[in-house]
């Protein structure tokens, strides 16, 4: 059986996308402790959605993933939820130092993201990117 393609009922597929986040305001926040825990939060998502994080990496005010889904799932959606979770995350656990930072409203990243399907051909050299940002 060819490893590099997902099968699940009948469909055979290998979705992969590089998605990158920004910090709102692009404030430099993706550092230490908080820069960790995002990490963790990200890697924790795929096991209750189905998701598999194949690179991840800060870099001080954004972060870069590469993910591969489903073909039922939408990237907008994946990206949104990972914002959620993020967010919701790191303000439970540093709320009084992010109040400093975004004093109007419980927010983290910046609105938009930037997101690319890759072909199989260049996973690995997006994999080393990934892996040499920081």
């Amino acid at each position: 059986m060819d490893n590099r393609y997902n099968r699940h009922n009948r469909r055979k597929y290998s979705l992969k996308v590089y998605i990158v986040l920004v910090t709102k305001y692009c404030k430099k926040l993706l550092k230490g402790s908080i820069a960790d825990d995002v990490k963790q939060k990200i890697f924790d998502i795929p096991n209750t959605r189905g998701y598999e994080i194949i690179a991840m990496e800060a870099d001080k005010d954004h972060m870069h993933f590469l993910i591969s889904y489903d073909t039922t799932d939408r990237v907008c959606d994946i990206v949104k939820i990972v914002k959620q979770e993020t967010t919701y995350c790191l303000w439970q656990k540093y709320g009084s130092f992010l109040s400093k930072q975004y004093w109007k409203k419980r927010i983290f990243w910046s609105d938009g993201y930037f997101a690319c399907s890759i072909g199989e051909v260049s996973s690995a050299t997006i994999q080393k990117y990934i892996e040499s940002q920081g």
